[in-house]
């Protein structure tokens, strides 16, 4: 058959180019291994002329992939599944980049992509390196090009995942009518873009996630090439300035992701301890570990041992966490883990190939590592930053563990399960770190190698020590921590320590000399952050309270949501907040919200916030917040149900009103047991009892006879004026034939009909229909987060001391600075 309208020279292009992007590589990582055993010099230069050449045709290769399936997604060519999956008409242009890694395979090929731009900058600055480090490079690049080959070996067995599967070709699709109409693409749409990834965060989060993903390979690369060519000091100096910018993409990354988490997500917060955050998180810690006892080494020659593994152990960690979230072992475990596509066994592989490697180099080298004779001393800048590390590594090694647990029950058969409350677990669990870490970052740059003078040391960190614990005080007056909060206070106290500290050594050792200050604002920035974290975490307050009389049930609880009417002022909290209808703009549907504050009696208007809902008919609907920012807090808000939202669905799916001659909307059907509950758009409905009608009066005005079956719903429906109205449909079975008796309440504009019984699940069919008028109400969640702004202040600090630092080590390793 000739199908109409498919465009097949796309996907041919691109698989010519994925076969050429994995022989590309396979080529480079062949040819620069063998350069590193040749005999002559001649020899080895044509050895790596070729594995360059190789990684050219793997970086062209990559780069045409990329820009055919962006064009394929740009014109939405849907007779291709990758763009079919992810895209569809409707979705915004400006999202387009977004679907190119929504799915594993775009996300490995943008992994793919960095590692290219990241090879060919090493390829050019590594010099001596080149042959050692660029085999490291190509052979990953071997492996990220096999996650997108998909060759079939044998029926069981697929190589990757190909990202220019025909849609009538997919596994989902194959034989299913469509496949055999000459014209399918014009009847098709496409699936469309996950709503939560409908943000401009993840349009630039994943980019610079995936960024930092790949430098970590850097580090790594001169770890492997050290411990290869036995050169264990060596390879710490190139390695050094690439790890600072390891830690300052990846740690822009996973920020981006507490910034879209807060702005996009309904949960509440900027970090949920989700296992794909902290899958992302962890390889960062260990990288900052790395990157100090690296430092450690470069100035006292210890540490060694450390820096390898804490090295190697950050891109062994990168793997890992691309194993878990790729998959499908966390895919109950997490709200946005990629499902399994068949290719656990072959991530397990890439790991397992890096892992053997680096412990058989390690193991190869035992014995050959320089000996340091010098004992460190107690008080001592390298004691303390290697104790640093330590914690770093501990702290990380904890959230992997706990991470894991999916992995840790399908191995041994175990049922251990998330906590009820995991934030709270997390945050418990990780406090004595931060403790720690922060306590050496506010004394640890005081600390003089080799030996520091207990009395010099407590006359510097003196002024520092005091002005921390007088703003601790201060915030006890202010916070009033409880009992139970001891450690939020400790923490408080360590995080300002640490900030005041660095800016005393920037002002005072450093003379204000900004360029060399990178560590310590680095520093004042992570303490900031966790500063942060803990005034707006440990001091939110949910201000939205149901005072209604209205029963909200448990899945809103009253004291987390309010329920506004339409038009009505309600108190909120320090507000009065007005709910004036809704705006839709595409699939979104802005809710207006109106805050007033009360002057000598009058309303005056504060702003006015619009948190919307996505609708998404294939994906379900997303409620995203809105957020008034002041220097001090934020007041976050979320719609967590909309009483017009199922209206506006049954509207656009059936394309008619849904309202009869008498005014009242087609009903609803529902299936309630004794207890049971449902929200129509304005009131609460509750099934009380079912009840036999056996009262004669009753009987003979319905005309009954004794051989006629009659039962009535008992129904309180309490509205939000707080009062409770009875209303008593009835079932009639009369002879053969089935007679609902239907009831009005009139006040109220609802209209129930009793329509059948469900026998085994003892529940009632009962239908709804109410009277359209412009009544209408939301159910709204706020939090005020104070603080949160010394958050976001803490990362653009961080992330300028971080490329301060890496400027500087650049500069160091320019100039030759001696080891």
């Amino acid at each position: 058959m000739e199908y109409i309208g498919e465009q097949l020279i796309w996907g041919k292009l691109g698989n010519a180019a994925i076969i050429a992007s994995f022989t590309g590589a396979l080529l480079s990582a062949v040819s620069y291994f063998i350069s590193n055993f040749s005999k002559t010099d001649s020899e080895k230069r044509n050895w790596i002329r070729t594995g360059r050449i190789g990684y050219w045709l793997n970086s062209i290769s990559v780069i045409s992939i990329f820009g055919i399936l962006l064009h394929l997604l740009f014109n939405h060519r849907y007779e291709y599944h990758y763009v079919w999956e992810h895209s569809n008409n409707e979705m915004r242009m400006k999202y387009i980049l977004s679907c190119l890694w929504e799915g594993q395979e775009g996300s490995f090929l943008l992994w793919t992509f960095w590692n290219v731009v990241l090879g060919n900058l090493l390829i050019w600055l590594s010099k001596e390196w080149e042959s050692t480090v660029m085999t490291i490079y190509a052979i990953v690049q071997v492996f990220l090009a096999s996650m997108i080959l998909g060759i079939e070996v044998t029926d069981t067995l697929v190589i990757g995942s190909n990202p220019f599967t025909l849609t009538r070709l997919h596994p989902d699709f194959i034989n299913m009518p469509f496949t055999q109409m000459a014209d399918y693409l014009t009847k098709i749409q496409g699936r469309g873009l996950n709503p939560l990834l409908q943000n401009y965060w993840m349009v630039i989060h994943p980019p610079t996630l995936f960024l930092g993903f790949a430098s970590t390979l850097v580090p790594f690369a001169y770890a492997i090439a050290g411990l290869w060519r036995k050169k264990y000091t060596e390879w710490l100096k190139p390695a050094l300035p690439w790890t600072f910018f390891g830690i300052m993409v990846l740690g822009t990354g996973i920020l981006m992701g507490g910034a879209w988490a807060y702005e996009a997500l309904s949960f509440g917060g900027f970090w949920a301890w989700d296992p794909v955050e902290n899958s992302s998180l962890v390889p960062w810690i260990v990288l900052v570990g790395a990157a100090h006892v690296m430092v450690i080494h470069k100035n006292k020659g210890q540490s060694l041992s450390a820096a390898f593994f804490l090295a190697i152990a950050s891109f062994l960690l990168v793997l890992y966490s691309t194993f878990l979230t790729r998959s499908g072992i966390l895919g109950d475990a997490s709200v946005h883990a990629f499902t399994d596509l068949g290719m656990q066994g072959q991530l397990l592989v890439y790991m397992a190939f890096f892992i053997i490697l680096a412990i058989v180099l390690w193991v190869r080298a035992m014995g050959g590592f320089p000996k340091h004779e010098t004992e460190e001393h107690l008080w001592s800048r390298e004691f303390w930053m290697f104790i640093g590390a330590l914690v770093l590594t501990l702290s990380a090694f904890h959230i992997t563990i706990f991470t894991s647990r999916p992995v840790i029950n399908k191995i041994f058969g175990t049922e251990w399960a998330a906590s009820s409350n995991e934030i709270h677990v997390y945050n418990m669990w990780q406090l004595p770190f931060a403790f720690i870490i922060t306590g050496i970052m506010g004394f640890g740059l005081f600390l003089k190698y080799k030996k520091t003078d207990g009395n010099d040391l407590v006359r510097k960190l003196a002024p520092a020590l005091f002005t921390s614990l007088i703003i601790t005080i201060a915030a006890e007056v202010i916070f009033k921590y409880k009992v139970h909060e001891i450690p939020y206070l400790i923490l408080f106290f360590s995080t300002t320590f640490a900030i005041t500290a660095n800016l005393d050594y920037i002002i005072r050792i450093l003379k204000g000399k900004i360029p060399k200050a990178g560590a310590s604002i680095a520093h004042i920035g992570f303490a900031l952050i966790l500063l942060g974290a803990l005034i707006s975490t440990s001091r939110s307050k949910v201000i939205s309270e149901n005072k209604s009389g209205v029963d909200l049930g448990e899945e809103f609880k009253n004291n987390e949501n309010i329920l506004l009417p339409k038009n009505d002022t309600l108190q909120m909290g320090d507000y009065f907040i007005s709910y004036r209808g809704d705006s839709v703009a595409g699939v979104n549907i802005y809710h207006k919200v109106e805050y007033f504050k009360k002057d000598n009696g009058v309303f005056v208007k504060a702003f006015t916030l619009h948190p919307l809902i996505q609708t998404n008919p294939r994906m379900g609907n997303v409620s995203e917040p809105d957020t008034r920012h002041f220097l001090g807090r934020d007041i976050y808000t979320h719609v967590t149900y909309d009483s017009k939202l199922q209206e506006r669905e049954r509207e656009r799916v059936e394309g008619r009103k849904m309202v009869d001659e008498e005014g009242y909307s087609i009903p609803t059907e529902n299936l309630l047991g004794k207890g049971d509950s449902v929200f129509t758009s304005r009131h609460l409905v509750l099934l009380d009892s079912i009840i036999p009608i056996t009262n004669s009066a009753e009987l003979a005005q319905l005309k009954l006879t004794t051989q006629d079956i009659a039962v009535k719903a008992k129904l309180r429906v309490l509205s939000m004026d707080g009062q409770d109205y009875i209303a008593e449909p009835k079932f009639i079975v009369r002879g053969n034939f089935v007679e609902p008796v239907d009831v009005k309440l009139e006040k109220l504009g609802l209209k129930f009909s009793f329509y059948g019984i469900d026998t085994q699940n003892n529940k009632v069919k009962l239908k709804i229909a109410e009277r359209k008028d412009d009544s209408q109400f939301i159910i709204m969640k706020a939090i005020i987060f104070p603080g949160i702004n010394i958050l976001w202040l803490g990362c653009l600090i961080m992330i300028l001391g971080s490329v301060l630092a890496i400027i500087h080590r650049v500069s160091r390793k320019n100039a030759n600075a001696s080891y």
